[in-house]
């Protein structure tokens, strides 16, 4: 029998992140209608990105998980879109 070699492709990365700050997330959701958030289901809010294409769960700590992605930059650049977007919007809770 000949030996064959494994086929990898990433097709999902995934990746935590931190922003150290408290995140009123309700707030968020006045601020950006497009998210979803039902705490009574799941306490973190819902943020779906288009470019790049990824989904970014928010909790209220202030922890970020990424999902979707295909490359590494992407999770970079997700996250730091939503720190971008959070703190324009003044929706950071510096304590």
């Amino acid at each position: 029998m000949t030996e064959t070699k494994p086929l990898i492709s990433i097709v999902n990365v995934v990746a935590s992140a931190t922003i150290d700050q408290k995140l009123d997330l309700v707030d968020i959701t006045k601020k950006f209608p497009d998210v979803e958030y039902h705490p009574e289901q799941f306490p973190g809010l819902i943020h779906r990105m288009l470019d790049p294409k990824t989904v970014i769960l928010i909790f209220a700590s202030g922890k970020l998980v990424c999902v979707g992605a295909k490359l590494e930059k992407d999770i970079h650049r997700s996250v730091h879109q939503i720190h971008s977007m959070l703190e324009e919007k003044n929706l950071m809770v510096y304590s």
